[in-house]
């Protein structure tokens, strides 16, 4: 009996500690926050390819978004029925692939498993309107986006080379672009319809803590 025992203290002090991290680590990033990095540049020039950031899930559990803000979400695999129809998500492969030590080392992805991460340009209710430029109108009025330096190109016959929307956005849902309008796949393309859902959204991307020369708090 005290062998056994013994036996099951070696092991718990083994594989106790490593248990209750993993747990932990589990229970803070699904409720609390997370690290992310950005693996494209479609939000250039705000935030740059293998920056790091604190995404933030607290407080988008008791409101809604808002305009400006920089949201991580799911990929659109798992809310667009069209792609959906091509690659449907598996939650238990995107549980493994998403799991940092897995995906680490495994070096497995899935783009229906992918995080997104956009900017908030209307919310429910707005009648927005976005020109091939990419410039945003919320009921006809031009939004002042002083984060976004690369619009779409203007050809010669004045028309830009980006893909046009207007319409009103569904209650619970918003609409979101990359700040690198011009290389963005957002919700301008997605082929089953424009708009996120507010439930598709993991959190707030509210501080760069990685590179330490651009260390901060994010722009709203």
């Amino acid at each position: 009996m005290k062998d056994s025992e013994s036996k099951f203290h070696s092991l718990w002090d083994f594989w106790g500690p490593l248990f209750v991290s993993i747990f932990l680590y589990t229970g803070i990033r699904y409720y609390i926050a997370e690290a992310r990095y950005i693996p494209s540049g479609s939000m250039l020039p705000s935030l740059q390819i293998n920056d790091r950031l604190i995404i933030e899930k607290l407080t988008l559990r008791k409101r809604s978004p808002r305009r400006g803000e920089i949201v991580v979400f799911n990929s659109p695999y798992s809310f667009d029925s069209h792609l959906q129809a091509k690659n449907p998500p598996s939650v238990l492969k995107c549980a493994l692939v998403t799991f940092p030590l897995f995906s680490f080392l495994t070096r497995i992805s899935d783009p229906a498993c992918d995080a997104y991460i956009k900017r908030v340009v209307a919310i429910a209710g707005d009648n927005v309107a976005i020109n091939s430029k990419g410039e945003v109108f919320i009921d006809g009025v031009l939004t002042e986006e002083t984060y976004v330096n690369n619009f779409c190109e203007l050809r010669r016959e004045g028309l830009g080379s980006c893909k046009t929307l207007k319409a009103k956005v569904p209650m619970s849902h918003v609409l979101v672009l990359g700040d690198n309008r011009s290389n963005s796949w957002d919700g301008r393309y997605w082929p089953g319809g424009a708009f996120l859902p507010e439930q598709e959204i993991i959190g707030r991307a509210v501080w760069r803590f990685w590179p330490i020369n651009r260390l901060g708090h994010l722009r709203f």
